[in-house]
């Protein structure tokens, strides 16, 4: 009977002697711009016949259809399942031993303190106790009982201030160990994370050893583009950082890990639309005959964006007042204001309507913290872009070849000290490097050479500029590009936490050739701003982000790039100019008939005059506009546009201005319009 016992716990020992919990460690990461592809490895030994892996401590966030293995060699797949472990949770913050520990010592601390407290208490309560002089067992003199008295008195007081000490001690670690439990709550607070399991059933027709590789798609996580835009004057090439600002909630760390980010959805609904015809039929009045403008797929949603703000314009550019903006799928919302401007707290929901009457709705993930939308059918809206730039004033460029070709002949840079040939100095990636040699660089890895000479070198680096500085920027990832995507393949290894927080990767930094001109529209706003323009934006795989704005070493802003709404020129704006003015104003026309006939006629004449109160020669582009007709009742005539060029088809009116400091420039235009009477206009 006792065998038969032995017999029975032994069983499930032998029944699933085949089944191996497997570790797995984290190769490489594809990131998506909604969700992440994780690639890991594995080792392990197969014996003959059918084996139950199981491969622990994965997210728990697993699309189980996206589950790849390979490497199998030999070796074939009999099944595959996916599961949720409740009961093993992932490592929680390292620190919280930590705290624990420290919170242990600090309360054995206090306990010490109080038993010293208690010491000396108790000798107190001995001192208070015979402290009564008895005369009839003892004789004292007058000395004696001074001495006593004195003893008494000093031993007391030097209790007390013990106590008073060690109690003040006491209070001052009960505060540190108040904060550290405080510490150690928020983190005990935070929701357990649950452990994914993916459990493979393999058949091996003999013993091997398997290093395999396991691939599968996770949801909460992505990545969100950012950019960082510098200029260092209105003669430098614009600086444009690309950034990838990578976030994931997934329940496991990656730590270390290769990271590749991708411009493609792996969730997006790759099915080709059906066209059929559509017939016509009356419909009610009333009948809804607009739906919300499709999602433009490049738009992705920014889970860190907490409040929105933006200005909503009709085509014209106009603000438009009173605009509904609503988080999709809750009552919570807010309207434009006079001047079109808006803004939204976004707590929750990751989508915006936009609706008003007479404009087509639009629908927009919630992508940036700004948010600027054009109500109207065809959006041609030119976006602004930002650029950053190394802060530092280019005297010459050179290519990779020409810098690498050799030492004495390009390398090598005259310096203002010497007739001689002489090292200068290297800097690359913002670091110095001594004894740089040719071939130290691989010529591909390169992304972009300045070479500084005498003063410019000097004032930024000193004396070690004295020969000359060689300023060398090396590519930070990648770029390969498919039918459908484009896939950065980051160099640097990185450590994305599963806090949800914003871990920002370098994906790479362009110089940029801009064409710098002050702008203002005064029938809009009389501000003047400077803008930078330029060209072949296309080659550098660009989607829609945030960007921050730098320009002459000062912080001038935030703004959004957006190549989806950008023709020809991506155009950025570097703020506002105070040191240049614009005025706009209606010249009065008192000998006009305003009625002919049954028309009314209105006669416009408008007088534009820009200052230039800066010290230095300015180009500047001023715009204004002829309003177009869109009703055969409605004429625009006697249209003058004296200096300015004109658009006939869109109205507008252009004038390319050079200022010289301290002028003044003015300029004039004037239409007529005619309509019928009782009825009114706006223009």
């Amino acid at each position: 009977m006792k065998n038969a016992v032995i017999l029975f716990l032994l069983a499930p020992v032998f029944l699933f002697s085949n089944e191996l919990k497997t570790p797995s460690k984290i190769k490489e990461v594809t990131v998506y711009l909604n969700g992440a592809q994780i690639t890991r490895t594995a080792s392990y030994e197969l014996q003959e016949g059918s084996n139950e892996v199981i491969f622990t401590g994965l997210s728990h966030k697993i699309d189980e259809s996206s589950i790849q293995v390979s490497g199998l060699g030999a070796v074939s797949i009999l099944s595959i399942a996916y599961n949720i472990n409740y009961l093993e949770k992932s490592e929680s913050n390292p620190k919280i031993k930590l705290w624990e520990s420290q919170i242990e010592q600090l309360e054995y601390e206090i306990s010490l303190l109080k038993n010293t407290i208690a010491g000396l208490e108790e000798e107190e309560k001995v001192i208070t106790s015979n402290r009564v002089v008895n005369g009839d067992s003892q004789v004292l003199d007058l000395e004696r009982i001074k001495q006593i008295g004195q003893y008494y008195r000093e031993r007391i007081t030097k209790i007390k201030n013990e106590i008073f000490k060690t109690n003040l001690n006491i209070n001052k670690i009960k505060l540190e160990v108040k904060d550290l439990q405080q510490q150690l709550a928020e983190a005990n607070n935070s929701a357990e994370v649950p452990q994914g399991e993916i459990t493979i059933t393999f058949d091996a027709p003999i013993s091997t050893n398997l290093n395999t590789t396991l691939s599968y798609l996770v949801k909460d996580a992505g990545w969100v583009p950012n950019y960082d835009i510098k200029s260092t004057g209105l003669n430098a090439p614009l600086s444009l950082a690309y950034k990838g600002n990578v976030y994931q909630k997934t329940g496991q760390d990656w730590k270390n890990v290769k990271i590749s980010l991708s411009t493609g959805n792996p969730n997006y609904n790759i099915s080709k639309p059906t066209m059929d015809a559509h017939y016509l039929n009356f419909v009610s009045a009333y009948q809804k005959r607009y739906t919300p403008s499709t999602k433009k797929k490049g738009y992705a949603f920014n889970p860190n964006v907490k409040k929105v703000v933006g200005t909503i314009t009709d085509e014209s550019g106009a603000p438009l007042p009173g605009v509904n903006i609503v988080i999709k799928g809750t009552s919570t919302g807010t309207t434009s204001d006079f001047d079109g401007n808006y803004a939204l707290d976004v707590p929750m929901g990751q989508e915006l309507t936009y609706s008003y009457i007479g404009m087509f709705p639009q629908e927009l993930p919630i992508y940036a913290s700004i948010m600027n939308v054009r109500m109207e059918e065809d959006v041609a809206r030119l976006e602004e872009v930002v650029v950053t730039g190394y802060a530092t004033a280019a005297v010459g460029s050179v290519s990779p070849e020409r810098v690498l070709s050799g030492r004495a002949a390009g390398i090598s840079i005259r310096g203002n000290s010497s007739i001689n040939y002489t090292e200068p100095l290297y800097i690359i990636d913002g670091v110095p490097v001594d004894n740089f040699a040719e071939g130290d660089l691989d010529e591909n890895e390169i992304q972009d050479i300045e070479v500084l000479k005498g003063k410019n070198a000097s004032a930024i680096y000193g004396n070690r500029g004295d020969n000359g500085v060689v300023v060398i920027t090396t590519k930070k990832s990648h770029t390969q590009e498919g039918a459908a995507k484009t896939e950065f393949t980051i160099k640097k290894p990185y450590t994305i936490l599963s806090d949800g927080d914003i871990t920002s990767v370098e994906v790479n930094t362009y110089k940029i050739p801009a064409t710098y001109e002050y702008f203002t529209a005064p029938i809009l706003n009389e501000n003047v701003y400077l803008t930078a323009s330029f060209k072949d934006w296309e080659k550098h795989q660009l989607l829609p982000g945030e960007a921050n704005i730098y320009f002459e070493g000062s912080y001038a802003g935030k703004t959004v790039i957006d190549p989806y709404t950008t023709k020809k020129e991506m155009i950025l704006s570097l703020g506002i100019e105070n040191n240049i003015t614009v005025t706009r104003q209606q010249a009065l026309n008192f000998k006009s008939k305003p009625f002919v006939g049954n028309n009314r006629i209105l006669d416009r004449s408008y007088v534009l005059e820009v200052k230039n109160n800066k010290n230095s020669t300015i180009n500047l582009r001023l715009m204004d506009r002829v309003p177009k007709s869109q009703n055969k009742e409605i004429k625009v005539d006697d249209i003058i546009t004296n200096n300015a060029s004109y658009d006939e088809v869109k109205g507008l009116l252009t004038w390319n201005m050079v200022l010289k400091p301290k002028s003044a420039q003015k300029e004039d235009f004037s239409f007529q319009v005619k309509f019928p009477k009782g009825r009114y206009i706006s223009l």
